[in-house]
């Protein structure tokens, strides 16, 4: 009795969200759609004027290819072993030819009658019939795996399009903004936005958690502050005012840290805000480096936070590096992170003198390094930097 009121409870759990209308949308509209994702791949004018019989053959494998090659390749393999395998099986199954059964409706009976056929081991249709609904199941979630693959391509696209584009020069100063998201899309982001003052603001940010829903919280913050950096905001009332719209508008569980800054090239006044962000180094022309942390906690968990924006001076030739947590992360293959020390290295080989200092050649150089210290490794985080140097002459 225990036996079957267990087996009741599991049947009941595993069946009970399932409704006669998901199962029949299952064949009449996901199949089909499914069908006509990959049919799309096979070249029908090819198959104008062949024999059925040999139409068919050419569909059959054209529909083949369309659905395996857009495996990867050890899948790809995995899978045509896998059919390989159970063709091996089902040909060990047969035990030759004879008469076989087959039951035909005549008006309220079923008429067995022999007609010649293969013959195959007792329960051979029943693995055959679970063997074609695996490859039905297989083929469908490939479909919609392939789909919102495709969606997020597209959303990437929509994100870097989002972002500055390659190095951004005004007079006395050059920066320059990378990112690389560890899935398609990511939470990093950064902007420059000059004002019609003279100044500029940068800023980079980390929104917590990674893929879409960082990302759909990253296009919202961006289009939050480039609203409200029309209002001529110091960095401190900007941030305060971010925080209550992040706060307001944000899941509960979402949080952003953010370095804010407003630069002046012509003085090289910094004035900056930072937001839980790791420090970002500004790293002198002498080689000697500094961290600006003054600031207050990340945007989105208290609304009544306040902030406290901190200043320094930049002089020609010396460069601040903003980065997220994942280039200090990144770790090689042993688990070993870039770390500080890596990024300290690597600015002490790249940041040039007072005549080289180069904002797109420190950011290259910083993410070519990370780049050779994970080999290949898996990101667990997205990378960005943004790199803010002063010009030794002003550029017109």
């Amino acid at each position: 009795m225990k036996s079957a009121s267990r087996t009741r409870e599991l049947l009941h759990s595993y069946t009970h969200d399932l409704t006669s209308e998901d199962f029949g949308k299952l064949f009449t509209r996901e199949t089909p759609e499914a069908y006509r994702f990959f049919a799309r791949g096979i070249n029908t004018a090819e198959l104008e004027g062949l024999p059925a019989h040999r139409r068919a053959l050419k569909y059959l494998q054209g529909f083949f290819l369309a659905f395996t090659m857009r495996l990867s390749p050890a899948r790809r393999v995995t899978y045509a072993i896998a059919l390989i395998v159970s063709a091996v099986g089902l040909l060990q199954l047969f035990q030759g030819f004879g008469l076989i059964r087959i039951p035909i409706p005549i008006a309220f009976f079923f008429l067995p009658i022999g007609m010649p056929g293969p013959i195959f081991a007792n329960g051979t249709l029943w693995l055959l019939f679970g063997f074609l609904l695996m490859n039905l199941l297989v083929l469908l979630e490939v479909a919609d795996r392939l789909s919102l693959k495709r969606d997020l391509e597209v959303a990437r696209e929509i994100q870097q399009a989002m972002l500055p584009n390659g190095t951004w020069f005004g007079p006395g100063v050059e920066a320059f903004g990378l990112t690389k998201p560890a899935n398609t899309v990511g939470g990093d982001f950064y902007d420059i936005l000059p004002r019609a003052n003279g100044r500029v603001i940068v800023a980079l940010g980390d929104v917590a958690g990674k893929a879409s829903p960082a990302a759909l919280l990253m296009a919202l913050l961006l289009a939050m502050l480039r609203t409200l950096v029309d209002e001529d905001l110091g960095p401190a009332a900007l941030v305060t005012r971010l925080n209550v719209q992040v706060t307001r508008h944000a899941p509960p569980s979402r949080f952003i840290t953010l370095f804010l800054s407003s630069f002046d090239p012509v003085t090289g006044n910094l004035q900056f805000v930072n937001a839980g962000q790791t420090p970002p180094l500004l790293r002198r022309h002498n080689g000697t480096f500094e961290r600006l942390t003054t600031g207050g906690i990340a945007l989105g968990m208290f609304e009544r936070s306040t902030y406290q924006a901190g200043q320094v001076d930049l002089a020609p030739g010396d460069a601040l590096v903003m980065y997220s947590d994942g280039i200090t992360e990144a770790e090689n293959p042993a688990g070993d992170p870039f770390d500080e020390v890596g990024l300290e290295r690597t600015l002490a080989l790249h940041a040039g003198t007072l005549h080289t200092v180069s904002a797109g050649g420190i950011g290259r150089a910083i993410f070519d390094a990370v780049e050779h210290h994970r080999r290949d490794s898996r990101l667990a985080d997205d990378l960005t930097v943004l790199v803010v140097s002063r010009l030794p002459n002003p550029v017109a």
